[in-house]
């Protein structure tokens, strides 16, 4: 059949149609470049497989060329979102070939999207924070709980065999144990997570010495064990200085202030010697216990003042912590003049009493003892103690002869 052509007034009635739409949808230059060279081409083959049955119109042709032989309803359906035409032309452009500037145009808005999305990603990234606590709250949570019959197999298991994946998993079983004992001295210590990294080493501590045996729960022996861990960390790490190395000290330490608060509740005066009879210690102690508490760390090279335009440390005005030089000097006088006796004493010996002198009385390396030298002498250890004993007496009396007379000097 011979095909209608439309009629060259009507042409713009189809160019307003056409017109609107693309007002509408603002779509890019190159888009619309791209779908009216796709239809040029296939309107162009069109048109010379029907050169032999009736030729064209110049207007009709100059209208396909601009695309104004498209019925209304291929123009509204070109009134879509922006990036819903750019999917839509991605097929056209594969069949039909690249258009100049159109592969240019896309790639440059889709970094731009993408990069908006990663801003995005990155700004929720940034305002989150990292809470190691809860993460190592949900990494507990993994591990299941025992039943008893459960724990105490297994403990009989590791008891009896040493099998070291039975230990490992009342480890893991009752790694909450250890988070809910850490949170009890909280305010005791900043770091809670040091506290429960304290606290697992007395949960394994725990294990190994736990005796499925003796009808006590795991969690109940435990207990004291991470208990006993966790203490022992803060009153280590308490300060740089530590407060309390003996038993009564930590005794002291923990439970010092709380029996001032029970003798002020009770109308009572907290004196330190009513505390040393409560807690069974020094009073001493409970003193300088006392004094730790309430004062601070103190740097001794700590600059205290200035003196002559120098600062000086705090370490230079404290007081020598031995004895003064008059006291040392008199002590190395002492020292000199008794030596100087004892050569006097030691040239009016002879024989056996030299050799007991010199080798028991004032020798300079290990004594020798008596046996020794009764083997020595070829007589009796008790032999020998007499000659001591006789020649220790002579000594006595040289030497008060001698420093009476040197002090009467």
């Amino acid at each position: 059949m011979p095909t209608k052509h439309p009629r060259p007034d009507s042409a713009p009635d189809a160019e307003a149609t056409a017109e609107k739409p693309r007002r509408a949808t603002k779509a890019p230059a190159a888009k619309r470049e791209s779908r009216t060279g796709t239809r040029t081409k296939s309107a162009a083959a069109s048109s010379s497989s029907d050169a032999t049955a009736e030729p064209r119109d110049e207007e009709d042709d100059g209208a396909r060329a601009d695309g104004r032989d498209e019925e209304p309803t291929e123009v509204v359906a070109e009134v879509v979102d922006e990036r819903e035409a750019a999917a839509l032309d991605e097929p056209e452009d594969e069949i039909g070939g690249d258009v100049d500037g159109d592969d240019d145009e896309r790639p440059r808005r889709a970094s731009v999207v993408s990069g908006a999305s990663g801003d995005d990603d990155s700004k929720e990234h940034a305002l989150s924070r990292f809470d190691p606590m809860q993460a190592y709250l949900r990494e507990v949570q993994r591990h299941p709980l025992l039943t008893p019959e459960q724990e105490h197999d297994l403990a009989m298991r590791y008891w009896r065999q040493g099998d070291v994946r039975s230990a490992h998993t009342l480890v893991t079983a009752n790694l909450r144990l250890v988070v809910k004992i850490a949170y009890e001295y909280r305010r005791a210590y900043k770091n809670i997570m040091d506290l429960v990294q304290e606290g697992n080493v007395g949960l394994m501590q725990a294990v190994k010495k736990y005796d499925p045996t003796r009808g006590v729960k795991l969690s109940s022996y435990a207990a004291w064990w991470i208990r006993a861990y966790i203490l022992r960390y803060i009153l280590n790490n308490w300060r740089m200085v530590k407060l309390g190395t003996t038993q009564a000290q930590r005794k002291l330490f923990f439970n010092l202030n709380k029996e001032k608060q029970k003798l002020l509740a009770m109308g009572i005066d907290p004196t330190a010697k009513l505390i040393a009879e409560r807690l069974n210690v020094e009073e001493k102690e409970v003193q300088d216990m006392d004094v730790r508490l309430g004062s601070s760390e103190t740097s001794l090279d700590a600059p205290v003042g200035d003196s002559d335009g120098k600062s000086t440390a705090r370490v230079d005005l404290m007081a020598a912590g031995g004895d003064l030089a008059d006291v040392q000097l008199a002590e190395a006088e002492l020292q000199n003049t008794l030596r100087g006796k004892l050569d006097t004493f030691r040239q009016t010996l002879k024989g056996k009493d030299l050799e007991i002198f010199d080798l028991r009385l004032a020798a300079q390396d290990e004594p020798l003892t008596l046996q020794e030298l009764g083997d020595r002498f070829g007589v009796s250890r008790e032999r020998v103690r007499q000659l001591e004993a006789r020649l220790v007496g002579r000594l006595r009396t040289h030497l008060k002869k001698e420093l009476d007379e040197a002090s009467q000097q």
